[in-house]
């Protein structure tokens, strides 16, 4: 009795499955049509090559100061020693949390990137959205660099419709 329960809900669950509506999407391929995301990419890759600039003069600077340093250490006493040290060190702290202020998580540039990039994505996904539920699929996936996605059906492929519906 409990095999025939089990193999009825097997049965049912699959169709169930089977059943589901799907549909593919490379958002990378959405993205790049959008000419407002490729102005803001280049935006911030300009922005980024600016600061990685200044980042990078400091931390010339700071080595130029270090092998100053290194020239004259020896002719130096341990307190001028131990004060140039500390001075290096303090220097090379600063630039590093300079870096975090711009590079990071929380930093500059992810501010400026969710600034510029956030509006288009959500369009983006807004209209995936109501791509989905007017067409009645249940699941929509990104294709867009998925190593583990290993096949999916081209007629599946609603890449082409979404950039029309995007333009």
């Amino acid at each position: 009795m409990k095999k025939l329960i089990l193999t009825v809900a097997f049965a049912a669950l699959s169709t169930a499955l089977f059943a589901q509506n799907y549909a593919v999407v490379n958002s990378e391929k959405v993205f790049k049509s959008i000419d407002a995301y490729n102005t803001a990419l280049t935006q911030l890759d300009k922005l980024a090559e600016q600061y990685q600039q200044t980042v990078d003069k400091a931390f010339d600077e700071l080595e130029t100061t270090y092998n100053n340093y290194q020239a004259r250490k020896a002719t130096m006493s341990a307190s001028s020693r131990q004060t140039q040290e500390d001075a290096i060190i303090a220097r090379e702290k600063e630039i590093a949390k300079y870096q975090q202020s711009i590079f990071g998580t929380e930093g500059t540039l992810m501010k400026k990137r969710v600034e510029l990039i956030k509006p288009i994505q959500d369009r983006v996904f807004k209209v995936i959205e109501e791509y989905a539920q007017s067409h009645g699929y249940d699941l929509v996936i990104d294709i867009a660099g998925n190593p583990t996605l290993l096949y999916y059906k081209p007629s599946a492929d609603k890449t082409e419709e979404i950039i029309r519906l995007v333009k």
